[in-house]
């Protein structure tokens, strides 16, 4: 099972974000279960839950984990694909941000956009490296800053801004014959609090 896949179909999205089958991905996220095993935890019956996973499998979202007897029955045991999922705006190619219809740096939608892109990206690499069976190149960093004022976060912004354009003048090699093009992507937001999950309803 994938740590984190995204999904770039469109069909696949939609299925994905039915509620009752976002919940059958949950719990087969945790361990693999049959339709019989998901009935009773999720309260539909059997026939209906098996449906839902049927849409799921045909999608890609979850697999075949195994099979045993029940009596005369054989059960099919099914896992999700991957841990967590995220929807690429691939799936929405008609209306996906486009970063490069404008540029304001300081501008919370344009950082928006930029993210969304992001996901698009990455997501088509991993799904082209999984194809080559190759490892695929990234590197991120993640931390939080805590800033006594707006004067010191705009100086941070500033120094941040200078210290990676000089990297970038630095290492850019436009004319280097067998180079590959990165995209550099650096992001300074306030911190979320995290929200409860609402219950689910059946």
């Amino acid at each position: 099972m994938l740590d984190v896949t995204v999904i770039e179909d469109p069909e696949a999205a939609a299925v994905s974000l039915d509620p009752i089958r976002a919940r059958l991905l949950a719990e087969l996220a945790d361990a693999p279960a049959s339709a019989a095993m998901l009935a009773g935890r999720v309260g539909l019956p059997r026939q209906k839950v098996n449906y839902h996973l049927k849409t799921l499998e045909r999608h890609g979202l979850v697999e075949l984990a195994g099979e045993r007897r029940k009596g005369n029955v054989t059960e099919r045991l099914m896992r999700a694909t991957a841990a967590s999922y995220v929807i690429s705006p691939a799936a929405l190619p008609a209306v996906q941000p486009d970063p490069d219809r404008f540029r304001d740096q300081l501008s919370a939608r344009w950082l928006l956009a930029l993210g969304a892109r992001l996901v698009r990206d990455v997501g088509m690499l991993i799904t082209g490296a999984a194809e080559a069976r190759k490892r695929l190149a990234t590197y991120a960093l993640d931390g939080e800053v805590r800033f006594a004022s707006a004067a010191d976060r705009a100086a941070f912004v500033q120094e941040l801004t200078a210290g990676v354009s000089a990297l970038i003048r630095k290492y850019d090699a436009p004319d280097a014959e067998g180079g590959r093009d990165h995209r550099i992507v650096v992001a300074v937001h306030p911190t979320v609090k995290d929200r409860p999950t609402p219950e689910l309803e059946q």
